[in-house]
């Protein structure tokens, strides 16, 4: 069963992705509330995938994500953000996030990270 670490700073977002997550017979290796705490998590837990918002205090989601995949280029990393857009897009692929999805899309969260962590 796959493993994802949750990274939103709203933790009634967080508690959405959770559910769906868990409705998909997936499991939750993890919460974070901002970037920097994104990446501790990830050291920590290693899960199979990272859901990360782009938004919070601190470090961006794309920074977070920046720093995680030097360390490791093939962590699949789904960007999930109210504010997508094709620049925001189009940055987060070129560094190496997998997929970017819109908040507004919680249906396509478990069908991306299927694509991602076990290939489709």
């Amino acid at each position: 069963m796959p493993s994802i670490l949750i990274v939103d700073d709203e933790a009634d977002v967080r508690f959405l992705v959770r559910r769906v997550v868990e409705q998909a017979d997936w499991s939750v290796a993890g919460e974070a509330a901002t970037g920097e705490e994104a990446v501790a998590r990830w050291r920590e837990l290693r899960p199979d995938a990272i859901v990360l918002d782009q938004r919070m205090p601190g470090i961006t989601g794309l920074e977070a994500a920046a720093r995680i995949l030097a360390e490791d280029g093939d962590v699949p990393i789904v960007l999930f953000t109210h504010l997508k857009d094709d620049i925001l897009t189009r940055a987060a692929l070129a560094m190496g996030v997998r997929a970017c999805l819109s908040k507004s899309r919680l249906d396509l969260l478990i069908p991306a990270l299927i694509d991602q962590v076990t290939g489709g």
